[in-house]
């Protein structure tokens, strides 16, 4: 099997066919569930451009909608988490309750207060699908399966790791210039560890190192030598998302693209010892953590230039050490002809 065409990689019509038949169609994991434990608390993100947040309502049902406005589009919650009593639009103060209703627009219509023809009950949020799972939270614009249809071989293959326990402490948000699809390829093989990361080489018995692909997931695994603080399994799930655990944690991330050539990582640490006795065992983890993930951002930054230039034809993939390229590349090609089809 061959790389993908190159040109997939900065075509914004490519990119643009992606948004819709990949991220708006899937269930994307937006971070720990914690935030949204209480009434009033909320997870404010983007998916691939489109903004979107997460909210316990006053009954403590969980709920999510687009962060937009539906007076004239303006975001309703800064980007990030926190807790409010309702949702104000900052732009022309319409409120909307938790549920989604819209409660006040004030100064609507003349000076009486009349607008021909305007209820505030045809305006409320647009709702989207919400759902947890073991400690996390995930939103979807548009999902064509359930959640646990999507998370496929995930489901059994951690089973036995107490994820739930743990307790979410950091987040850590990284931007780099290059396609998201890029990233990806490089973070679903290990075959680039002994030119990209020496020191994670030494750390690991690379000659056993074993990629497997099915159902969703491609997973990683390698004997760690001693010195390394990975468990020695990193797990990648369709269409975006990561998870690697370590001794005491985890960390997971979200691989969200930003444009054609422009891509954000949302990464966040979770332990299972918060105490201030553990706080600098925990920076060192999420630390180590970070520099291996920044190892990548310069080949990928570098590629992503020969990609655009029209430097490089479609080269083999590694029977061995590329299963997980190879899946999700046929993925991707599948997701394309379908939308090409629609």
């Amino acid at each position: 099997m061959r790389n993908l065409d190159p040109r997939l990689y900065t075509d914004p019509a490519t990119f643009a066919a992606e948004r819709a038949r990949i991220f708006w169609s899937s269930w994307q994991m937006i971070g720990p569930a914690a935030p949204l434990a209480e009434p009033g608390g909320y997870i404010a993100t983007e998916i691939a451009g489109a903004k979107v947040l997460a909210i316990r309502d006053h009954d403590g049902g969980l709920r999510a909608f687009r962060n937009v406005c539906r007076h004239r589009g303006a975001r309703l919650l800064e980007e990030g988490t926190g807790h409010c009593r309702m949702i104000r639009c900052q732009y022309h103060n319409w409120v909307y309750d938790l549920s989604g209703a819209l409660i006040r627009a004030p100064w609507f219509g003349d000076r009486e207060g009349r607008a021909e023809g305007f209820d505030m009950a045809d305006w409320p949020l647009e709702p989207l699908s919400v759902e947890l799972w073991r400690g996390l939270a995930f939103v979807a614009i548009r999902p064509v399966q359930p959640l646990a249809e999507q998370l496929g071989a995930l489901v059994p293959e951690i089973a036995d790791e107490p994820i739930e326990t743990f307790h979410p402490v950091a987040e850590r948000r990284l931007v780099f210039d290059a396609n998201w699809k890029t990233y990806t390829d490089n973070f679903v093989e290990g075959y680039h560890i002994p030119g990209i990361h020496p020191g994670f080489f030494q750390a690991i018995d690379f000659e056993a190192f074993e990629t497997v692909a099915r159902d969703n997931l491609v997973r990683m695994t390698a004997p760690p030598r001693e010195g390394l603080f990975y468990k020695g399994k990193w797990l990648w799930m369709w269409p975006n998302w990561t998870l690697s655990l370590f001794g005491g944690g985890m960390n997971t991330s979200r691989i969200n693209p930003l444009g054609p050539g422009r891509t954000e990582l949302i990464y966040h640490f979770y332990f299972a010892d918060t105490s201030g006795a553990a706080a600098e065992a925990r920076a060192d983890t999420i630390a180590r953590n970070i520099a291996v993930v920044e190892e990548d951002f310069g080949i990928c930054i570098e590629t992503q230039k020969n990609y655009e230039t029209g430097g490089y034809a479609p080269g083999p993939l590694s029977p061995r050490h590329e299963q997980g390229v190879a899946w999700f590349q046929n993925r991707i090609r599948e997701a394309l002809e379908q939308a090409a089809a629609e």
